[in-house]
């Protein structure tokens, strides 16, 4: 099923850009959207391009991923990315609308959703998430500031490539509506989870998710009265994003861990910003 999620995700995605963000040449940030410049100045294919852009990152991630998460997310690197080559040069798909504002809406929608679905089969199209990963190592920066800011230098730097404030302002509400419907698609109106893991094997989870998540978690005292046993419970706090990727986490490590998802409607601290 979750194979069927990364299809129709990359799909969507691919139409995003082919038929409403490269047409009216706004970019919504990510490695696509340097692909995008770099288009804008060549003539090279944005697919094409963006694959070969991600690969070293993918390289250099791959620890930080874990093995079949990053197969996954290769996979969805590659077919997203063709499928972008593939609606602009042999299909030839012509944009419904002329007016850039409405491009940007519906580019930021599509891309959004797309991404969503993609996120919801445990996979991701790399990019800025991994770049982001790989800085919060070196940093004492968020994953998801880091994103902030390379989008936004992305952003910019197409605004400046095609002298047009316009579009750069229209990058950045195409980026802020894909951000949003990919949070929608995820988790609903919630921004966080709080997760409890009971397993045999609570020591090594927690240290992946130390390790691959770079996030906190504190272990509770827990008994059963049924087996009269020490059971610690597992407790960490995550974003929407990152549920695919701690489930399977988990589901990896051990199959039979007892694992409660529960919305959060707020928190405060590091990592997390206060809800708007």
């Amino acid at each position: 099923m979750k194979i069927v999620y990364v299809i129709i995700g990359g799909v969507i995605f691919a139409l995003g850009y082919a038929a409403f963000l490269i047409p009216h040449r706004i970019v919504p940030g990510g490695i696509s959207g340097i692909a995008m410049i770099l288009r804008f100045l060549y003539n090279t294919p944005v697919g094409i391009v963006a694959i070969i852009l991600n690969i070293p990152l993918f390289i250099i991630a791959l620890r930080v991923l874990g093995i079949s998460f990053s197969v996954k997310s290769l996979i969805a690197i590659i077919y997203t990315n063709l499928l972008i080559d593939f609606f602009v040069y042999s299909v030839q798909i012509q944009t419904p609308t002329q007016n850039v504002v409405l491009a940007a809406l519906y580019g930021g929608i599509l891309l959004g959703l797309g991404l969503g679905l993609i996120f919801r089969g445990d996979a991701s199209t790399g990019g800025t998430d991994i770049v982001g990963q790989i800085m919060n190592r070196y940093t004492n920066m968020s994953v998801g500031m880091w994103i902030m800011i390379v989008d936004f230098a992305v952003i910019t730097t197409a605004g400046i490539t095609t002298h047009s404030i316009e579009l750069a302002l229209l990058g950045y509400l195409a980026l802020f509506l894909s951000s949003k419907i990919i949070d929608l698609v995820l988790e609903g109106i919630d921004y966080a989870r709080a997760a409890f893991v009971i397993s045999t094997k609570s020591n090594k989870i927690t240290d992946e998710i130390y390790e691959k998540m770079q996030r906190g978690v504190t272990i509770l005292a827990g008994h059963s009265p049924y087996s009269k046993e020490e059971r610690p419970v597992i407790m960490c706090v995550i974003t929407k994003k990152e549920t695919p990727f701690f489930k399977s986490l988990v589901s990896n490590i051990d199959k039979n861990a007892f694992v409660i998802l529960t919305d959060v409607f707020e928190v405060l601290g590091r990592g997390f910003r206060s809800r708007v």
